[in-house]
């Protein structure tokens, strides 16, 4: 039986591909914060599922917890890092910038080199990020958001480039989704909102085909090959 560990799976995508990967014969290790929802999954499929509450903002436990729940799995195949906030920062208040600088940059971090050490050492698995098509431009309403996507998708980038020239059989996937209809998705005149259950399937083909980028859903892909050329003068305009 394969083993999974998904950082923020007690809501959205996080929870959505974890029931996903149970339904697939995967044993799941999980976190977040809301220890009440992890429980609820835990009750739900009692056999297949570990679960360790973290703040991913407190980086001094992430080894630890991860360590017990791979300790728990009996081995890792699959990690998932699915956790991340943003919000709307007009005034640019400097305590929100850094809120989401923690989660989104340092607790991303933290996590990522984590697992992809581990997989080092056994010279091989499957490190899959949610990023956002965010990532691609800046934000004038919402800075610190796009920016901290932009560093995941860069990051990202740079440890499969650092798996290849270890020469190890690491796979790292960087999902970018646009909109899903889950807590984070925030603001009026939002369109192409996907179901987040259609979003956590398309994620799942993407895993087990290997992908080394996806956008969620297809069609975002366009919007993401349109905003890497989109001058300036239309930019400032969203």
């Amino acid at each position: 039986m394969k083993k999974a560990i998904v950082i923020g799976a007690t809501s959205g995508i996080g929870k959505s591909i974890t029931e996903i990967l149970i339904q697939n014969g995967y044993e799941v290790g999980i976190t977040g914060r809301r220890v009440d929802r992890l429980q609820s999954l835990k009750e739900k499929n009692p056999d297949k599922i570990y679960y360790c509450q973290m703040d991913v903002q407190d980086v001094s436990i992430v080894d630890s917890i991860c360590n017990n729940l791979v300790d728990q799995l009996g081995g890792l195949d699959l990690f998932i890092i699915s956790s991340g906030i943003g919000d709307e920062n007009k005034l640019l208040d400097f305590s929100i910038e850094n809120n989401v600088i923690k989660t989104n940059v340092q607790g991303f971090t933290c996590i990522a080199v984590w697992v992809m050490n581990y997989f080092k050492k056994q010279r091989h698995g499957h490190l899959v990020s949610i990023s956002s098509i965010a990532g691609l431009i800046g934000n004038g309403e919402a800075p610190s958001y796009n920016a901290t996507k932009a560093f995941q998708i860069n990051y990202l980038e740079g440890l499969r480039l650092n798996a290849y020239k270890s020469s190890v059989d690491i796979h790292v996937t960087d999902v970018r989704p646009g909109f899903v209809d889950t807590d984070m998705a925030k603001g009026e005149g939002m369109f192409w909102v996907a179901p987040v259950e259609k979003a956590a399937q398309q994620i799942f083909t993407a895993i087990k085909r290997k992908r080394k980028v996806v956008y969620i859903t297809k069609r975002w892909r366009m919007i993401g090959f349109l905003l890497k050329i989109m001058p300036y003068s239309l930019l400032r305009k969203m």
